[in-house]
């Protein structure tokens, strides 16, 4: 039943972007309405600024409006082009504003708790996770993020970053087997 479902959902975003592609700017809007949240965590999760993240999601479905008539559906989902889109933004946004990467894991709390020893050693292995991914290469860091963090399976992840599905799950092996010997330094 669930995989109906699924079939559904994506023939009704196959349908609002042949739609979209038309002009149907009722059409985008709504494929807005279901990506703009994932586009914007993903975002959010490159910048770490709430207005960079809200202004560059922005940019990214501006572009995708301008650029829906070449879209290929064969290319890669709906969901994968705009994070092409908004993965090129954020590299933009660095580039022109020399800014220092910065990444919030506040997402790795597992739990509300009022014990001010747990607080802090849920900040201080947050901090350590955030300075090992930033020890990754720029690929590594995007995969991790779109895997773990936007719960992106290997074929979008792969569509997203124009790599195959087995080079994504190299490229996040790698990156898993050097988060530990980052971590592992760490701890030493």
């Amino acid at each position: 039943m669930q995989e109906n479902k699924n079939t559904k959902a994506l023939s009704d975003i196959d349908l609002l972007v042949e739609r979209a592609i038309d002009g149907d700017a009722d059409a985008f809007g709504r494929l807005y309405d279901m990506h703009v949240d994932r586009v914007y965590r993903h975002v959010y999760y490159r910048v770490g600024n709430v207005a960079d993240a809200e202004d560059l999601t922005q940019q990214v479905f501006l572009r995708a409006w301008q650029a829906v008539h070449r879209y290929k559906k064969s290319a890669s989902p709906f969901l994968a082009w705009l994070i092409k889109i908004s993965h090129n933004l954020v590299v933009d946004f660095y580039r022109s504003n020399k800014a220092v990467t910065y990444l919030d894991l506040d997402f790795l709390a597992s739990e509300p708790s009022s014990n001010p020893e747990h607080l802090a050693e849920v900040r201080f292995e947050q901090q350590q996770m955030r300075q090992a991914i930033l020890e990754l290469s720029g690929d590594q860091q995007q995969v991790v993020l779109m895997r773990f963090i936007e719960g992106f399976s290997y074929s979008e992840i792969a569509a997203s970053i124009s790599k195959s599905e087995g080079a994504v799950r190299v490229i996040l092996h790698r990156a898993l087997v050097r988060l530990m010997k980052i971590l592992e330094k760490v701890k030493q």
